[in-house]
């Protein structure tokens, strides 16, 4: 790999500045494959990275791992060890499908807009304006105001709101309810309890502090 020998030999990248973004990374990563191009390893970018282009050595790996992952560096396994490349041209490809999308993105937007403008435009001719078009406008908005009107009212009432109220009866009637069916469910246990084991209810309701007028739901 002579051309991989001149570039690490060219004193032209020992004056690279430092503190360079994530992005200026790529890009500069990026230029050592196409002015070479030429096929690394991980330990030579390492290596090249912070001598040519100012890329510090440890943060070389995620840097070409971004690359690899959007398609500008190609990689693969040749024995055990693995190698990266791009070309000039390759970039060139991948940028130009990214632009084929944009444009047909672009034109099915457009096409998109075209149509409801004519949605639009057909919609605004149907509207024709009369008299009876006219006072319907007014009566809705006369309605609207109305409604406005009743809801802070309603809002006034609070806790005797009537929809309110009447949620709250709903949960009582529905507590009530779970309060019979738990009821029966322990006159059942009970009397189940009591034929096993002989028992006395009396005694079985001392022991558990059930007072008598526990059915009593009235």
């Amino acid at each position: 790999m002579t051309v991989k020998k001149e570039v690490a030999e060219n004193p032209c990248g020992r004056g690279a500045p430092r503190g360079l973004s994530a992005e200026e990374k790529r890009i500069k990563l990026l230029e050592i494959f196409h002015e070479t191009r030429d096929f690394y390893q991980l330990k030579e970018l390492e290596k090249l990275g912070p001598k040519l282009k100012g890329i510090v050595s440890q943060s070389v790996k995620d840097v070409l791992q971004s690359l690899v992952d959007d398609g500008l560096v190609q990689a693969d396994k040749i024995g055990s060890s693995n190698f990266f490349w791009s070309f000039p041209s390759q970039h060139g490809v991948l940028v130009q499908a990214k632009l084929d999308t944009a444009k047909d993105s672009r034109n099915a937007f457009q096409s998109q807009i075209a149509e409801l403008k004519e949605v639009v435009l057909t919609a605004k001719a149907e509207r024709v304006d009369s008299d009876s078009r006219t006072n319907a406008l007014k009566n809705l908005e006369g309605l609207r105001k109305e409604l406005s009107v009743l809801e802070i009212e309603l809002n006034a009432y609070g806790d005797s709101n009537p929809a309110k109220v009447e949620e709250m009866q709903r949960a009582a009637f529905l507590a009530k309810e779970a309060a019979y069916r738990w009821t029966d469910n322990y006159g059942m246990l009970l009397g189940y309890f009591t034929r096993q084991t002989g028992v006395a209810v009396e005694d079985l309701r001392q022991y558990l502090t059930i007072g008598d007028d526990y059915e009593d739901l009235e």
